[in-house]
């Protein structure tokens, strides 16, 4: 065992003595040493219950012969962290939290491990940790909040950013907006719609990581902890059998990971997360591979923010395996789960209880919602390396527009524009140095504002930072080049014309070559100018189309 480093020989006697402090026995040398990586925290809600998950899962541990031992990770909370300074600090935190592991599983030589989180950047990281140290694993996320219910409307998060919006155009009264406060977040869990979190939750579970059912099941219930006690049981299975995270984590999986996401209309965040994640496995996932299975994979689900289910109504139909069901003549079948089991077998053994939610929520890949997946990646003079958007959270009168630049060199300044009542229909809202290299923000507070004031059907939002996947509208994030690496949009102006064809996934910005040139010569393009971990973090990041990872 990779424990015995710490625990056997005669030179590891004052390393049994320290181990002794904590309550270790002899008897509990010979058992493997498993790390319980949580990620419970006070202040994010998505996480504020981790503790009593990670009860369940160190009783698991200690009833098949493990012996658990409990450390935390850093989170940060999207939600509390948009549409100011402390969204800079997001995606950053997803290096953090990858790092922070490796460093304690190898300097204390675990045997293996079971990560326990729910959040936006914390899962990632966490994966990105696991791919790289390679020992056994086992997923265990959080679960997805309840949503809202306000007179006969069911709410979320996502309501309440949008509900600003809605107040400011007169569509919501004081009292009906004091409502939404008190009973949009009912209770602790992952927000509640299919936004980032949900989404990768959805995809660990997709790429065999987590045991079935996990993703979807609810924060608060008591399947979630019967589930977490069963990985528990599961890590130690895994460290006798022998199977490492690599042997899970394979290109097969990463390309279930990605047809699931396009059948559910994930997050586009998951376009910066599962490359990284699969580079620590020695992977390569690029967005043309995005590309090719969004012309193929249908959007079977309907999950806010596309459409009005929620995440409680996806677990009622079964979860991801359910999906898994309608899509098994797509995906790689033959790959290995944590189960110890093959994807192949699990489905064959995976029963789905309510039925009648089954053919509700989750279409035939015959009879879906759209035809192609629920992200595309487009290309153009605009974004040469590429941009996305979340194609299933845009009606089908929003495939093409042409509009006029409406320039913005921060989130903020947008947002001012915004709420100041100055948007037009055929407005298309650039908003720059907003990339990797500044942290690259979620623009949620402004999309949420178009939406609620009803324009996200003639107004588009374009930014070389990123949109939360609780996003809705014509909203394209990750133009790469970013505007700090010189890229194109740092020399957009206001009025010029930006074309956004979405079903042939072209985006033009309609410009003279001479103006263009003229314009890079004139024009002069920020640095970068960020103090403490940011400061190193813009010297550091790769580009978006890259997955904005830290290059070596």
């Amino acid at each position: 065992m990779i424990s015995d480093r710490i625990k056997k020989g005669l030179e590891r006697l004052p390393h049994r003595g320290l181990l002794k402090s904590l309550g270790v026995i002899d008897e509990e040398f010979d058992k493997p040493f498993i790390a319980v990586v949580n990620s419970y925290s006070e202040i994010v809600p998505g996480h504020y219950h981790l503790d009593r998950i990670s009860k369940a899962v160190k009783e698991g541990i200690l009833e098949a012969g493990g012996i658990p031992f409990e450390f935390n990770t850093i989170a940060i909370c999207d939600g509390l962290a948009m549409g100011h300074e402390g969204m800079r600090y997001s995606l950053p935190s997803r290096e953090i939290i990858s790092y922070s592991i490796e460093l304690v599983i190898k300097a204390h030589a675990f045997d293996g491990m079971v990560l326990i989180a729910s959040c936006d950047k914390v899962v990632p990281g966490m994966l990105m940790a696991a791919a790289r140290l390679d020992i056994p694993t086992i997923f265990v996320t959080g679960g997805g909040m309840q949503a809202g219910y306000v007179r006969g409307r069911r709410l979320d998060v996502i309501s309440l950013f949008e509900a600003i919006g809605e107040y400011k155009s007169g569509r919501l009264s004081d009292e009906e907006l004091k409502l939404y406060e008190n009973e949009a977040c009912p209770t602790c869990g992952s927000c509640a719609g299919m936004f980032t979190a949900n989404t990768m939750a959805c995809l660990v579970e997709a790429m065999g990581l987590s045991l079935p059912g996990m993703a979807t099941s609810l924060s608060f219930t008591s399947k979630k902890i019967r589930l977490a006690k069963e990985s528990g049981r599961k890590i130690v299975e895994l460290i006798n059998r022998g199977i490492t995270a690599r042997k899970i984590m394979v290109r097969e999986s990463f390309i279930n990971a990605i047809i699931v996401d396009l059948a559910i209309g994930g997050s586009t965040n998951t376009v910066l997360h599962l490359p990284a994640i699969a580079r620590e496995a020695g992977i390569d996932l690029n967005l043309d591979l995005f590309d090719k299975y969004s012309r193929i994979v249908p959007t079977i689900v309907s999950i806010r923010p596309f459409g009005e289910n929620f995440i409680e109504d996806l677990d009622r139909a079964g979860g991801v395996y359910a999906i898994m069901k309608r899509l098994k003549n797509i995906l790689n079948l033959d790959v290995l789960t944590v189960t110890g089991k093959t994807l192949r077998e699990n489905l064959e053994e995976y029963k789905i209880v309510n039925n009648e939610y089954f053919e509700k929520i989750i279409r035939p890949i015959e009879n879906p919602y759209k035809k192609e997946g629920g992200i595309f990646v487009l290309y153009g003079n605009l974004a040469p390396e590429g941009c996305v958007l979340k194609v299933a959270a845009i009606s089908d009168r929003t495939k093409y527009f042409k509009g006029r630049a409406r320039v913005f060199n921060s989130e903020e300044e947008a947002v001012d524009y915004i709420m100041k009542g100055n948007v037009e229909e055929g407005d298309a809202i650039i908003i720059r140095y907003e990339g990797p290299k500044s942290g690259m923000r979620e623009m949620l507070k402004a999309t949420s504002l178009i939406s609620g004031m009803g324009m996200d059907e003639v107004v588009a939002l374009l930014t070389d930072g990123r949109f939360s996947g609780g996003t809705r509208g014509l909203c394209i994030g990750h133009i790469s080049p970013e505007a700090y690496e010189k890229g194109p949009i740092a020399y957009v102006m206001d009025d010029d014309i930006i074309e956004i064809d979405v079903l042939n996934r072209k985006i033009t910005w309609k410009i003279d070559e001479k103006e263009y040139e003229r314009r890079k010569r004139e024009m002069k393009v920020r640095e970068p100018k960020f103090e403490g971990f940011l400061r190193i973090y813009s010297r550091i990041v790769s580009s978006a189309s890259k997955g904005a990872i830290i290059n070596p």
